[in-house]
């Protein structure tokens, strides 16, 4: 991180989200508040596509959206039933690229014909909505799911959701780590 110009923050092992340990480092880079946008790009996504960081500001064009991210169309039934793959269910008006988030879950949603949203948990907040979220105490389906967005849309706050092409590859199994190694490995 240092070595690209970034710098490290090492945040509580024990707050319960990535969120939660972005706020924390917020607070100690920027505790005049410069910054009224945060992106969490969270480190299983080695595979991210550095356009991916514009994509997901896309939601906040509304102002009426809290905090945003990034979905792209499940590409097949493996994919689809994966409990370490988050479905999200939204819906796409015809030409749209920007949809509301209804919920989030690790099995597919919506049930029946259609298409089904892999979500990538890559997030875009509006300063004042991370507060807020850190200020949530975990909820309910949050920890019953162990997905900390449902905290967002449980306290009514409004998501977005960008939708891409093709979601990047990201670690979610001992496979997948496997698999970022020998990628990343080649790479060097």
């Amino acid at each position: 991180m240092e070595r690209a110009g970034g710098t490290a923050v090492l945040t509580d092992p024990a707050l319960p989200s990535g969120s939660d340990r972005i706020w924390q480092a917020l607070r100690q880079l920027d505790p005049q508040g410069r910054h009224d946008t945060v992106i969490n790009l969270q480190g299983d996504l080695p595979g991210v596509d550095p356009g991916n960081l514009h994509d997901v500001l896309r939601p906040l064009a509304d102002p009426g959206t809290d905090i945003a991210t990034l979905v792209a169309p499940v590409r097949d039934q493996a994919e689809a039933m994966a409990s370490s793959v988050v479905k999200v269910a939204c819906t796409f008006g015809p030409d749209a690229q920007v949809a509301r988030a209804l919920y989030f879950s690790r099995l597919p949603i919506p049930w029946g014909d259609g298409p089904l949203w892999h979500h990538i948990g890559i997030y875009a907040y509006r300063r004042p909505a991370l507060a807020r979220f850190v200020g949530l105490p975990e909820s309910g389906l949050e920890k019953r799911e162990k997905l900390e967005q449902l905290r967002a849309l449980e306290a009514g706050m409004t998501m977005g959701c960008a939708r891409i092409a093709t979601a990047p590859f990201g670690v979610d199994t001992p496979a997948d780590l496997e698999r970022a190694r020998a990628m990343l490995g080649a790479a060097a």
